[in-house]
């Protein structure tokens, strides 16, 4: 059998947003302020990359709140029921995040970014560039809800 997996945060989210919301993620900026016993040198080339891949704990989320059974996304009944694992959300069983953001400038072991759909405070576990060639390959096929759902998620509230 597999071992359990024991991981430190490697930094933090630095302002931003302070509560957690659905929706209105645009333009937000924020910071993940890496751990200050790395040296400088990890971060190296880190500024030729537009985007970044960001592995984050839902650390606000209780582990009462995962939901291992089908359901309507953000209980909407015009959505149909799906999976644990067809949701990117709090309630799957490791409580684990991935974002995209897009990074704006390096400044020592700060790391300023744009549209990480992450609160302050947030614990972040590992990060690396997007590299275009490891992105999906083939046609991407998801269905309507995603869409429907996620309409002004990058929106920015005005």
């Amino acid at each position: 059998m597999t071992q359990p997996l024991e991981i430190k945060p490697i930094g933090t989210v630095v302002g931003g947003v302070s509560e957690v919301v659905d929706d209105y993620w645009g333009d937000i900026g924020s910071i993940i302020r890496l751990n200050p016993d790395f040296p400088q040198e990890v971060v190296q080339g880190l500024e030729e990359f537009s985007h970044l891949i960001v592995i984050w704990h839902f650390d606000q989320a209780s582990s009462d709140d995962v939901a291992l059974h089908a359901r309507s996304p953000r209980n909407n009944p015009a959505w149909p029921p799906s999976g644990t694992f067809a949701h990117r959300n709090h309630r799957r069983p490791n409580q684990l995040a991935t974002s995209f953001p897009r990074l704006k400038k390096v400044e020592g072991l700060d790391l300023h970014v744009t549209d990480l759909d992450a609160v302050h405070g947030t614990a972040v576990y590992d990060l690396g560039p997007f590299f275009t060639e490891m992105g999906p390959r083939g046609t991407i096929r998801e269905p309507l809800w995603p869409n429907e759902m996620l309409s002004d998620y990058w929106s920015v509230q005005r």
